[in-house]
């Protein structure tokens, strides 16, 4: 292979890194956006992210287990246990017993939790349609990318 070639193949690698390398950033800065308004909003309540996950997984499937909220979550129970159990405490989430399996814990928004992640979601469904909005072309490869990284292990 000749020296042009294999400067030209450089070339191109750096290229493609310089970017990816962008393309991390803008996702790094669309991350921040994306999260800064429910973090305004879940500060006062000395929530965080973890919390609002919680609840959004929560909200979308009433009755959730446990162990189907760690499965969703990709966490273990010792990482959940805490910010679930602050969900609790402020009377967001209410863990009942199942009445299948007494060994089993359902968990359901109560209306103020319900009223939360609504705002919460609803602020970041805003921000997708707006986005959306702006670039009608893009949203369908948006969601193939989304789907794509979060399937990979």
């Amino acid at each position: 292979m000749s020296s042009n070639h294999v400067q030209a193949r450089i070339s191109m690698t750096k290229t493609n890194t310089d970017l990816l390398n962008t393309d991390l950033e803008r996702f790094f800065y669309g991350y921040r956006t994306f999260t800064s308004l429910p973090d305004e909003m879940l500060s006062p309540l000395q929530l965080a992210r973890v919390h609002h996950r919680i609840l959004y997984f929560v909200g979308r499937e009433a009755g959730m287990s446990v162990n189907g909220l760690l499965a969703k979550l990709g966490t273990s129970k010792q990482a959940l246990n805490r910010p679930l159990r602050e969900l609790q405490e402020k009377e967001l989430i209410i863990a009942s017993t199942a009445t299948y399996d007494k060994r089993v814990k359902c968990l359901v928004l109560t209306p103020s939790g319900m009223d939360l992640e609504e705002k919460l979601s609803n602020s970041q469904r805003d921000l997708l349609s707006r986005a959306f909005a702006k670039s009608p072309e893009s949203e369908v490869g948006w969601r193939n990318i989304m789907s794509i990284l979060a399937t990979e292990s």
